[in-house]
């Protein structure tokens, strides 16, 4: 049976996730627009500009990820949107108007549709795993391209207008839960790639969604404070450990896009994300490096907390509203929780891939009608499976990158 061939795991919950993340996507569009007007009523021209800055450069970083995997691969696209556009040669002019996302939502939504409605074969469900994988990729690279460092402005602004309260925390926990969420996403989407006799619970979802939460916040909270602080030092701050994640991200020697100048883009992304959270890249020794990052962000949070404190110190009652003495212990609290919690679920609720065999795209030729896209050929299984194995290219090699990474 072709169930055999493509064992993958794309359930009805997964689709629904794809139409609210193409809403929340498009209320997010709406949210920054009434955002930089309110800056603009409120003559905050330099938050505005960092801003409208960290907006453009965002979907900039988005669009060009999304042309050179769309360049990769023109002649197995398998959606009719997809093939549509590309015909008419409207795919590079989508990106360039910076609505390249929409047209992968787009392409999901379709396949996704058509094999819940039909109920189409498993090559119809796999072409639909790895299209989303693609497109959660993305939604990652723009939670911390765009979320993440939006989060810190928006909570520097409020620190040194001092308008902390309640309903502004309230705001700012949704915030970082939104990007832990996106984060849990992206978790999820990886669980295609497991057999389907071990399905990952909400309850891993949930610890995983916990455990970043809990670490996320401390981080932001930190790079907050600093910055109301030391608003033009922030930016030597960024630049320097940027750069420092990003020949990390090299030495990994990461092989994650198809041409070896690409890669580079990958990494500087990959160090913008570990400025923020944890994202792994490689297989290897995966706790000795986690310890090594954790312990080295922990380090560079507490010098961000130790400026804070000492410029609170030195211009004593202007911050009368936050105590160094609970914000510190309370930070370095949640910090110390989330590691716990990590480790909690690395150890009982995370499938191992030393255990759990990973679904892979060439094991046993079992996946190389999936790698050509072609979905009207009459090959059978055993002509498939005799094919000679084919170097992965595109999204498959993406997402079983991904996936053997992710299941370490």
């Amino acid at each position: 049976m072709m169930e055999e061939s493509f064992p993958f795991h794309y359930s009805l919950l997964e689709y629904l996730f794809t139409l609210v993340g193409l809403l929340m996507f498009l209320l997010d569009i709406v949210l920054d627009i009434w955002t930089v007007v309110s800056f603009y009523q409120d003559r905050a021209y330099v938050v505005m500009a960092v801003m409208i800055f960290l907006l453009l450069g965002s979907s900039v970083l988005l669009q060009v990820f999304s042309w050179l995997w769309y360049s990769d691969s023109m002649n197995k696209i398998e959606t009719k949107v997809e093939k549509f556009t590309d015909r008419h040669s409207l795919i590079k002019p989508f990106h360039f108007l910076q609505l390249g996302v929409y047209l992968r939502y787009a392409g999901v939504i379709e396949i996704s549709t058509t094999y819940f409605l039909q109920h189409t074969n498993s090559f119809t469900e796999g072409v639909a795993v790895y299209l989303n994988h693609d497109l959660q990729m993305l939604r990652l690279f723009e939670t911390f391209s765009e979320s993440a460092p939006q989060l810190t402005l928006m909570m520097t602004r409020i620190l040194q207008r001092g308008e902390l309260e309640l309903i502004t925390g309230f705001k700012i926990l949704t915030s970082a839960a939104a990007i832990s969420c996106s984060v849990a996403m992206y978790h999820r989407s990886m669980r295609a790639f497991l057999p389907a006799k071990r399905k990952m619970s909400w309850i891993s979802t949930g610890v995983y969604f916990l455990w970043n939460l809990l670490l996320i916040i401390p981080r932001v909270t930190a790079l907050a404070l600093f910055c109301s602080v030391l608003p033009c030092y922030i930016i030597a701050h960024f630049l320097s450990l940027w750069m420092l994640l990003v020949l990390a991200a090299w030495s990994q020697k990461t092989n994650y896009m198809e041409h070896s100048g690409w890669e580079w883009l990958y990494r500087a992304s990959i160090g913008l994300i570990w400025y923020f959270s944890w994202f792994n890249v490689s297989t290897g020794s995966i706790k000795l490096k986690s310890i090594l990052y954790y312990s080295f962000m922990a380090l560079d949070t507490m010098m961000l907390l130790g400026f804070w404190w000492w410029k609170v110190f030195e211009y004593a009652g202007c911050w009368s509203s936050l105590n160094p003495h609970i914000v510190i212990p309370t930070l370095l609290g949640l910090y110390a929780i989330g590691i716990l919690v990590k480790i909690i679920y690395y150890r009982w609720l995370h499938p191992n891939g030393d255990k759990e065999k990973i679904t892979e795209p060439t094991e046993k030729g079992k996946f190389r009608r999936a790698a050509t896209c072609d979905t009207d050929s009459e090959s059978s299984l055993e002509d498939i499976a005799a094919a000679p194995a084919q170097p992965l290219t595109g999204v498959l090699k993406r997402s079983s990158t991904m996936a053997a990474n992710f299941y370490f």
